[in-house]
């Protein structure tokens, strides 16, 4: 099938919206960031580690010197990430959270200029400009109007914790496969949450509950159980299972653009479901920023 890996992406990046879609529901009502996270983290981690132990098992062996880069790897790069973009949500709109989310090539750069001494190329000034132009359109701080600040504080905290998971990817993803590696990531948040978050006290009246659904299905209403299977199967282990597919056909470029399309899905998907609008401005200020991140990555790719 012609362009089958680009199909396969783009799909990818659907699923990963429509999860995001199902988790706004639940924070919505009330239910906790960190509990949503553990939950979804835990339930992929059981999916893959059975996907992979009847794959080939051999994927799960690790150095000894690998072993801390992946315990960061699954506390920041996993655990982080969804608890901090979940906890935006509730705050935020879907997409806006994903697009500040997605700034993280932005605070790659930085790191690799600022901390590691290393020359960038001058698109990473014209993708910080861009993107952080485009910012102030969606919030529109001149009419009186912004986002909601903690929203915004979270939502930029993804965005670091996203960045140390490119980061960190980089470097294991080295020695092994994509797929041992969001195994690893999602086993080991997994266990950080049940560390810090015993299951005897999760709050299990979430998923016996029913929700009211929004926009065009405000008519309907969802099981929690079903909103987080939901989340786990068709918004976590499908779009990474097609992801770890796709990337082996793919240059890092295609990829990160094509990985760009999500919060436009997201944003769609959440206006048709979530009632989620922009004004003209603001969709302005979206795509500023998409070309903001686009340079950003650009210049991320040639420093790295």
């Amino acid at each position: 099938m012609k362009h089958r890996a680009e199909f396969l992406l783009i799909s990818a990046s659907m699923g990963f919206a429509l999860g995001g879609i199902a988790a706004k529901v639940l924070r919505e009502a009330n239910m906790d960031a960190f509990r949503l996270t553990q939950i979804r983290t835990s339930s992929a981690a059981l999916i893959l580690l059975a996907y992979i132990l009847l794959k080939d098992k051999s994927q799960l062996k690790a150095t000894r010197s690998e072993i801390k880069d992946l315990i960061i790897f699954g506390v920041i790069g996993i655990a982080a990430v969804t608890s901090f973009y979940f906890f935006a949500i509730k705050y935020l709109y879907v997409s806006v959270a994903l697009i500040i989310e997605f700034t993280a090539p932005i605070w790659i750069v930085l790191y690799l200029k600022f901390i590691k001494k290393k020359s960038v190329p001058p698109t990473m000034w014209v993708g910080i400009t861009f993107a952080f132009s485009g910012l102030i359109l969606i919030s529109q701080i001149w009419s009186g109007s912004s986002l909601h600040p903690l929203g915004v504080f979270v939502a930029f905290l993804d965005a670091i914790s996203l960045a140390l998971y490119f980061i960190f990817a980089d470097r294991l993803s080295q020695t092994r496969s994509s797929i041992s590696l969001i195994t690893w990531g999602m086993s080991v948040a997994a266990i950080f949450f049940a560390l810090i978050l015993p299951w005897w006290n999760f709050p299990f009246e979430f998923l016996t509950s029913t929700y009211s659904l929004q926009g065009e299905l405000s008519a309907y209403s969802a099981p929690g159980w079903a909103l987080i299977l939901w989340i786990v199967v068709i918004g976590t282990v499908i779009p990474y299972l097609l992801t770890v597919t796709a990337i082996r056909e793919l240059s890092a470029s295609t990829s990160s653009v094509i990985g760009m399309i999500e919060p436009v899905f997201a944003g769609a998907i959440a206006w048709w479901l979530l009632s989620e609008a922009f004004n003209t401005v603001q969709l302005i200020g979206c795509c500023v920023v998409l070309i903001g991140i686009y340079f950003a990555d650009k210049a991320r790719q040639k420093v790295s």
